[in-house]
């Protein structure tokens, strides 16, 4: 039986603007702080859902979520173009405030908590069955070393690029790579029926 780490697929949402549009939203911003609203309405949604998925908390996420984007208001004019995603700049600066908040606190709770599978389709038995799978999964992810912990997240559930990933945890694509396979090897050994 295979299963994905991102199981959970979303109704698509429109397309937000073509990378060169976002990099004259970027540029204007840097100029015009009312400008930048338009950058925190394109890529509010996902880097709450990304804040929230680690600190399980509704409150919490709101705070750190808008300490992200307050760190990117005041930082937007050292923003450079490196030719990723502005999406990519602003996981990092949540990466880097949820480790922030919570230096010394652990995660204890189940990644898999909110996840919903496919509303129609499979038996409401395979349905469980895999929805335990994946808590499993998600639980092992959870003990993973912080690195490798956040690649895993960073890559399964926000479906990121391996540039992306390395931009956003200060590290080379090759590092991520590695962090990943680790963090699916222990995957493997510890969840047996999993396949990543």
């Amino acid at each position: 039986m295979r299963v994905a780490f991102n199981a959970r697929k979303e109704v698509p949402v429109s397309a937000g603007p073509s990378r060169e549009d976002e990099q004259q939203i970027v540029e204007r911003a840097k100029r015009d702080p009312h400008a930048f609203g338009e950058l925190y309405d394109l890529h509010f949604l996902q880097i709450y859902r990304f804040v929230y998925s680690r600190v399980r908390d509704q409150s919490t996420a709101e705070d750190v979520t808008s300490e992200v984007f307050m760190k990117a208001l005041k930082s937007i004019g050292r923003y450079q173009d490196t030719g990723r995603p502005f999406s990519a700049w602003l996981y990092q600066i949540a990466v880097n405030a949820v480790a922030d908040r919570y230096r010394s606190a652990r995660p204890t709770d189940d990644i898999d908590e909110q996840r919903s599978l496919a509303s129609a389709g499979p038996a409401l038995e395979d349905i469980a069955e895999r929805r335990e799978e994946l808590r499993g999964i998600w639980m092992v992810v959870e003990t993973l070393p912080q690195q490798q912990r956040m690649a895993m997240i960073l890559k399964f559930q926000e479906d990121m690029k391996i540039e992306d990933i390395a931009l956003a945890l200060g590290k080379s694509p090759g590092a991520v790579k590695l962090l990943i396979h680790r963090g699916v090897t222990r995957v493997r050994q510890t969840v047996p029926r999993a396949e990543a």
